[in-house]
């Protein structure tokens, strides 16, 4: 429903009335002279005037009447006001085009504060011992409702004063509009600033042991102060290596919870692999701990029956370490049949 808002102005002062006065009558000898009453209209001021609301008002266009709705808000005069407010200023005649109201916006610019959580990380990056504007979260207490200034004033906000508790990141912060009327006294907010980082968290439960894949990782923002030093930032450190123990869904990784992918795994059965210059031997072994690709373990030559150490080659492989004193002759690593019976020998006599 569309409020009506026109006040009468008092009528002008001694000298206006005097300068009105002597100005001609405006009544038109033929249509298209005549002042016509406009069926909508939009004024920037705090004014309605004549001219707003009639065509070929003449020398008094500019006399004031009304007062204007609020800023950003349409209201709306009937006919019956205007030709009464018309009349001190010798207008008699009017065209009203068959209306019974005029509609009267009054302009304005509204300011949404879409990008106010912006400003405010502005304001406070690198002060207090925050860093980045990008790495701020910003939490109003209230959200802020769009407000209406006048349409003449085009300045941005202005940051009138910031306050910070660096402990319980409580802010307190003001800006001003410039230029504006309505706006007098600075725009207040309060709310909490926290410094965040990136972190590689789990999508779903994984298993100890189990290989981290590309699905299995997701990057998400978390207060800077409750992220260990070791947290991974990204899902490429990850992927690839296996977990030491099982991790809930949505925990954050950290490098001392993966490790290298065991390919050895304790009493697995392994090839063992002797290699130097101009010679390669293999022989049965069995693993007598687990270990990833690199790692040195120690093994059981299921043949000599000795435990040596050798480094993880691959799944179920292990070459034997040349400096280790364990290692058994070469000749030893080859499957040889066994030596022959030798007959008894006579007693003598």
């Amino acid at each position: 429903m569309i409020r009506a808002f026109a006040v009468a102005l008092p009528i002008a002062a001694a000298l206006l009335c005097a300068q009105i006065a002597a100005a001609p009558a405006q009544v038109a000898s033929s249509a298209s002279s005549m002042p016509t009453l406009k069926r909508a209209v939009t004024v920037s001021g705090e004014t309605v005037r004549i001219g707003d609301l009639l065509d070929n008002a003449g020398a008094v266009a500019d006399a004031a009447i009304f007062r204007s709705p609020d800023v950003g808000t349409t209201g709306s005069v009937s006919v019956q006001q205007v030709l009464d407010a018309v009349q001190p200023y010798h207008i008699y005649l009017v065209n009203t085009a068959g209306l019974t109201a005029v509609e009267v916006t009054r302009a304005g610019r509204t300011i949404d504060f879409a990008d106010l959580e912006t400003r405010i990380a502005n304001a406070f990056a690198g002060r207090y011992g925050l860093g980045e504007a990008k790495n701020l979260s910003v939490t109003l207490d209230m959200a802020p409702r769009p407000t209406t200034v006048e349409a003449s004033v085009t300045s941005d906000l202005v940051l009138a004063s910031a306050a910070l508790n660096p402990v319980s990141g409580r802010f307190e912060i003001s800006f001003e509009v410039p230029g504006s009327a309505i706006i007098r006294k600075p725009l207040r907010f309060t709310g909490s600033v926290v410094e965040t980082v990136e972190v590689a968290v789990t999508t779903r439960a994984l298993p100890a042991g189990a290989i981290v894949k590309d699905s299995d990782l997701t990057i998400e923002r978390r207060p800077k102060q409750k992220v260990a030093a070791e947290t991974l930032g990204a899902a490429h450190d990850a992927i690839g290596l296996a977990l030491r123990s099982g991790a809930r869904a949505g925990q954050p990784l950290r490098r001392t919870d993966l490790m290298k992918p065991q390919v050895v795994h304790r009493d697995d059965n392994i090839t063992l692999v002797y290699e130097v210059p101009g010679i390669l031997l293999t022989t049965r072994g069995k693993a007598l701990e687990s270990g990833a690709e690199g790692d040195v373990i120690n093994v059981l030559n299921v043949q000599s029956k000795r435990t040596i150490q050798g480094t993880v080659t691959g799944p179920n492989r292990v070459n034997i370490l040349v400096s280790t004193a364990a290692l058994p002759n070469p000749e030893k690593l080859a499957d040889k049949p066994a030596p022959s019976p030798q007959p008894p020998s006579v007693a003598s006599r």
